[in-house]
């Protein structure tokens, strides 16, 4: 078999979603469509929090930032894959891929340990209410972001950089909207052992601590919260854990349901579909949870609303 090395591959072939080119154009206002929603939804998000002086708080902090990474997280492959169709060229560079291997990577790490210290900063106001602001304070906050986005990073350049080490066959074409690190791995004709052993070990270390620690912060928040004696008590702290539990079973879902069907399906075809839906939906749902089941976050809206109105 014929052999590129990185340094002839010029670019890659993404194939989409289906191979019917009819379906194009459903599929261009569809992405469209969904990509002007999560934008728009989160900058609101975003608005209402900073807007509202009530929502200045700790939880509301990673709530804004998490908005931000989803806005960043779509708009990594989407844009791409409307500007291939619009324009009737699959065709993606060999620095394009890498870099959307890279930022796919980032955000998606980075909303993973979101989702972690969210569930710790419910589990300090539910648990230790008499020291959340002593525990929650504004530099633990900042530096616990920051962590988050230093472990993305340095996970992120580690799958990139271990990408660059790797021959092509000249079959360059990848079942999918955007360059994913497993089908770009599977296009190797040099040995990719080490990649998929760093998938493996990344994904035990950045992915199972965040989950290992949103777990035991919800042990501790239902332990906590069935002691409480009133009825009324445990309404209200349930309440408050109810959008954050509805996004982190929204992603980690969705990404189980990526796992599940690449391992019982042959077709890259529903493989796409499933990751399609790990990518796109949680950024896309994301601001109508929080929006919906938070009366706070209502209210704000409510108001930015108000204003905005007041404005035109």
């Amino acid at each position: 078999m014929e052999l590129k090395n990185q340094t002839a591959v010029s670019e890659f072939h993404l194939l989409g979603l289906t191979d019917n080119h009819r379906m194009l154009p459903l599929i261009f206002i569809m992405f469209l469509f969904m990509y002007l929603i999560t934008v728009f939804g989160n900058l609101i998000i975003i608005m209402a929090i900073s807007s509202g002086s009530q929502l200045h708080t700790p939880m509301y902090l990673f709530l804004s930032i998490l908005s931000i990474n989803d806005i960043c997280y779509s708009t990594v492959t989407i844009p791409k894959m409307l500007v291939n169709i619009q324009a009737h060229d699959d065709s993606i560079s060999y620095i394009e891929c890498l870099s959307q291997i890279c930022f796919v990577s980032i955000f998606g790490g980075m909303e993973n340990f979101l989702l972690a210290v969210m569930a710790y900063d419910r589990y300090v106001a539910i648990c230790k209410p008499l020291r959340y602001t002593v525990i929650m304070n504004p530099i633990c906050c900042v530096l616990m972001v920051l962590f988050s986005l230093f472990f993305s990073i340095m996970d992120a350049l580690l799958h990139s950089l271990m990408v660059l080490r790797l021959s092509f066959c000249t079959d360059l074409e990848i079942p999918h909207f955007f360059c994913e690190l497993a089908q770009i791995i599977k296009l190797a004709c040099s040995d990719t052992f080490l990649n998929n052993f760093l998938i493996f070990v990344a994904a035990f270390v950045f992915g199972g601590g965040p989950v290992c620690g949103i777990i035991f912060s919800y042990i501790y928040i239902v332990s906590s919260v069935l002691r409480m004696p009133s009825s009324g008590g445990k309404h209200r702290a349930f309440s408050t854990c109810a959008s954050h539990l509805s996004v982190v079973s929204l992603f980690y879902g969705t990404g189980f349901g990526v796992y599940i069907s690449s391992a019982v399906t042959d077709s890259l075809r529903n493989t796409a579909m499933a990751s399609m839906m790990y990518s796109v939906v949680p950024p896309l749902l994301n601001p109508f949870i929080y929006s919906l089941r938070n009366r706070e976050m209502k209210e704000a809206l409510r108001k930015l609303v108000g204003r905005l109105i007041y404005l035109i």
